[in-house]
């Protein structure tokens, strides 16, 4: 059979190729300006038109402007990357109309870049390198830490000090099992060269003859696959990328999300048409076995398993695959970048998997609170169809599939893979009883394979690069790489990509910069609502499965919330509680009533009218919710309590026995007192009380009178002398 699907992508890319020669880009400068929802919210289309109005009034027809998808550096935003042809891409942070000004004329037109303006910039000192090393923990060189080897051979060749800055990056992926522990890699910046060594003496070569000499050591110069050395040779000077491995997110951050150019330029769609033109479905399911790859969504489950199932079980000639969107979690916002960022890689995704199993229909289940996500779906999806990459006879193969668009309305229990599908049918969105599995009887009772969005977004990566180069990165029982949404008392917050196995001190210091403001670790909370807080004493935990299931946590979909010496952990439990309760869809007894008996336990304790008894009553009612409850998210809402009783009994102890809050979180708990030492008798404590329970005349000592005292908290705040003390 002639191989019509290769034939045709060759096609596809040589028009893209044409297209883009035609416009000239890659003689142009380009201004790269973020547009997902959390960019904008920052003001990024105020920068765009700045920058559209600066071009207009310069005459120049060689600068262009683009938009992007989410890069991740949330607390950062609006990002702007300039993109001169032979010059080291600069990437700029919380960009306004002023300093568009100051960018536009002193960078672009005047060919300076802008050094206090640069993202994650750390010193006013230009370094002539930069070199990001491999220190992933998989394949750490048996003789050193891969920074420590890097900083002795600098020394050891006599470079300047302070003229090299060095990164510890993330896996470049490079490393087959007989190299793990016996090779490293690295990639010297402005060059952009990617060189592996084996010991300490080639190293000091590598050096040697790139830095002193500025000649390349082609005999330790190596390559990484197109998308790996692609990021890294674009946010690999950046302090927050350079640790992470992009897969999912691979083109996130770097295309115009609705430019299937873009897209096809950067080896879109070319896996499908490797799949389809070996013809063996078999052989997908295979290699998605072999890689490791398990769900993103929630517990885990081998991705490759579950499209086997949907073969194995029935000669249903009816399926269907379903992407689910319904990200719903606090905190969470993986799957919305994802989709903002680049929807054409979920939908080849998903044709890969309909293929896989024979389906010729899919649904994108997305909550109706992502309108962005949604048009570039509606927009991605037209594209697609327009260029005969969905639809009938895909690429000439013969193969037809299509995908529609359906919308939640916000119920968490919908993000329950069988409540989803009943939702989808236009039914009441509650989960039933399994088995039978979706793989078995899903969709309207056919076979249906439901994957989440960041699962969906690994299969054409699996497949143009084959499972074994996926299976080198992460762990040996967790493959690949994983999204989070890392958020709290961090300083940055953002979105972020790591291979499995990186520890939680890695991404919260190492790329998230630490606890602010002087604060202590207290907690990392995993796993969202279903969940748990891992103490700081666990911060070298591996984030991978297994590791964190021991901890009482799980991955889930990817929220990760930091916690510091300030959080309250009974109201932190209370928090997640009050969320799985009030979205109990209230089909079954044990999540719909006991949900609510824990959450009156709770409430006593931080207002001070909790027993010790009561912590016993909360392990016990958890424990029955877990072991009865109908659906996942009935069986999971009592871990963040549990957990946290596990981990933190004595701040549930002093709530109960002290009557107080360590850290001042829970109102009821919370007593204020008037220092005699330092009131002045200004009386604007009294003035401002609600319910006038502070006495005391001008020029006196104040006194609040506790029992009238409702907490609020309104003479701590106006104090001017600080007289008024919280206890």
């Amino acid at each position: 059979m002639p191989p019509h699907a290769v034939t045709f992508y060759n096609a596809l890319h040589q028009f893209m190729v044409a297209r883009r020669e035609q416009s000239g880009l890659a003689e142009k400068t380009v201004i790269q300006v973020g547009s997902a929802t959390c960019e904008k919210a920052a003001g990024s289309e105020a920068v765009m038109k700045e920058f559209s109005k600066l071009i207009r009034a310069s005459g120049r027809d060689d600068i262009i402007i683009k938009q992007t998808g989410c890069t991740g550096r949330c607390a950062r935003e609006p990002i702007v990357g300039v993109f001169i042809p032979g010059q080291i891409p600069i990437k700029y942070e919380r960009v306004d109309a002023e300093k568009v000004q100051t960018i536009f004329h002193d960078h672009i037109i005047g060919g300076q870049s802008v050094p206090e303006l640069v993202l994650d910039k750390k010193t006013e000192k230009r370094y002539d390198y930069v070199i990001t090393v491999c220190s992933s923990q998989r394949c750490r060189h048996a003789e050193s830490d891969p920074e420590v080897m890097v900083a002795k051979a600098l020394k050891a060749t006599g470079i300047e000090e302070g003229t090299v800055r060095i990164f510890g990056g993330g896996c470049f992926g490079l490393c087959s099992s007989d190299k793990v522990g016996k090779q490293q890699v690295m990639m010297i910046f402005p060059e952009r060269i990617l060189y592996s060594f084996g010991t300490q003496e080639q190293l000091e070569e590598i050096i040697e003859s790139h830095l002193i000499r500025k000649k390349i050591l082609t005999r330790y110069q190596t390559k990484a696959d197109f998308i790996t050395e692609q990021f890294f040779s674009l946010y690999g000077d950046v302090s927050f990328f350079n640790k992470q491995t992009r897969l999912t997110l691979r083109n996130s951050g770097l295309i115009d999300p609705e430019s299937l150019v873009d897209y096809v330029m950067n080896k879109g769609y070319e896996a499908l048409a490797n799949v389809l033109d070996r013809g063996d479905p078999n052989w997908v399911i295979a290699e998605i076995t072999t890689s490791g790859l398990r769900g993103r969504g929630g517990g885990g489950f081998p991705t490759g398993t579950k499209w086997k199932n949907a073969i194995t079980y029935t000669n249903d000639p009816i399926k269907y695959v379903v992407c689910n969107a319904d990200e719903g979690d606090p905190g969470a916002f993986m799957d919305r970048s994802a989709l903002e960022g680049d929807p054409f890689i979920i939908l080849e995704g998903m044709t890969i998997g309909a293929y896989a199993i024979g389906a010729h229909k899919g649904y994108i289940y997305v909550r109706a609170e992502y309108p962005l996500a949604i048009e570039r779906l509606e927009k991605a999806i037209a594209k697609a169809k327009e260029n005969n990459l969905l639809g009938n006879n895909i690429m000439n193969s013969g193969f037809d599939f299509d995908v529609e668009i359906r919308l939640g309305a916000g119920a968490f229990v919908c993000g329950e893979e069988t409540a989803l599908m009943l939702s989808i049918e236009g039914k009441r969105g509650q989960p039933r009883i399994r088995p039978p599995y979706p793989t078995e009887s899903g969709l309207w009772g056919h076979p249906t394979v439901i994957n989440n969005v960041e699962t969906w977004a690994n299969v054409p990566t699996i497949m143009l690069y084959g499972a074994e180069w996926y299976s080198r990165i992460g762990t040996e029982k967790s493959k690949g790489t994983k999204v989070f949404a890392l958020a709290g008392k961090v300083v940055n917050t953002g979105l972020v990509e790591v291979p499995m196995g990186t520890s939680l001190r890695d991404i919260i210091y190492d790329i998230g910069g630490g606890v602010p403001d002087g604060h202590q670790l207290k907690a990392v909370q995993t796993g969202g609502p279903s969940g748990g807080c891992i103490p700081a004493a666990n911060i070298d935990t591996m984030v991978d499965y297994e590791e964190l299931a021991k901890l009482g946590s799980i991955m889930g979909s990817g929220g990760m919330i930091v916690l510091d010496d300030t959080d309250c952990m009974v109201q932190t439990a209370k928090f997640f509680l009050e969320f799985t309760q009030s979205e109990s869809c209230g089909k079954c007894v044990p999540c719909r009533e006991g949900t609510v008996r824990m959450l009156e336990i709770l409430e006593r304790i931080t207002e001070g009218k909790g027993e010790l008894a009561d912590l016993d009553k909360l392990e016990r009612l958890g424990k029955l919710i877990q072991k009865s409850s109908l659906c996942g998210l009935g069986m999971t809402a009592p871990n963040p309590v549990l957990n946290a009783l596990h981990n933190f009994r004595d701040e549930f102890e002093v709530h109960i026995t002290e009557k107080r809050c360590p850290t001042h979180k829970c109102p009821q708990l919370i007593k204020y007192e008037i220092d005699v030492e330092k009131c002045t008798g200004c009386t604007l404590c009294a003035r401002r009380c609600p319910v006038s329970c502070i006495d005391g005349t001008a020029r006196q000592v104040h006194v609040i009178n506790q029992e009238a005292c409702i907490k609020c908290g309104e003479c701590f705040n106006v104090c001017k002398f600080d007289a008024v003390l919280k206890i």
